[in-house]
């Protein structure tokens, strides 16, 4: 099969890649719908393709990261950047944990963890989006 190199066809072929996308996810979110009003949330996400899902939505949201570093001004300082995400992140998991806290039920140790985990699970996105920052400032370094 020969690599396509007209650009038109290209587009058109993204395109095409885009609405087949979109008519899947609105497929897997019919079913999980009709799995939510049939057998409540538990049911919904025992269902294999709330995995598929999940695991798409979190690939899409990558790849759009690079998207849009690449969409913003080369002004700006990844560092700075970094370190106010950062900030931002610790003030959500504080503010997370803290009203784990205060949830019936739940103890500071309940709130340690809960907000533990938000902190962890901010880290990776920050320091994707800073290693990409950085790479196109050496890219454009180098130009």
């Amino acid at each position: 099969m020969k690599k396509i190199r007209d650009e038109r066809l290209i587009l058109k072929n993204l395109k095409n890649v885009r609405i087949a996308y979109i008519v899947q996810t609105v497929g897997i979110l019919g079913i999980l719908g009709y799995d939510f009003l049939t057998k409540g949330l538990e049911g919904m996400r025992q269902n294999p393709l709330w995995m598929v899902f999940m695991i798409t939505i979190i690939v899409f949201t990558y790849l759009s990261m690079g998207i849009s570093v690449d969409h913003e001004s080369d002004e700006k300082s990844p560092k700075k950047g970094t370190i106010i995400s950062l900030i931002v992140l610790m003030a959500i998991a504080t503010i997370i944990g803290i009203a784990v806290n205060f949830t019936d039920g739940f103890g500071i140790m309940d709130g340690f963890i809960m907000g533990g985990i938000i902190f962890m699970c901010g880290l990776i996105p920050i320091f994707y989006i800073h290693y990409l920052k950085i790479k196109r400032q050496e890219e454009n370094y180098k130009e």
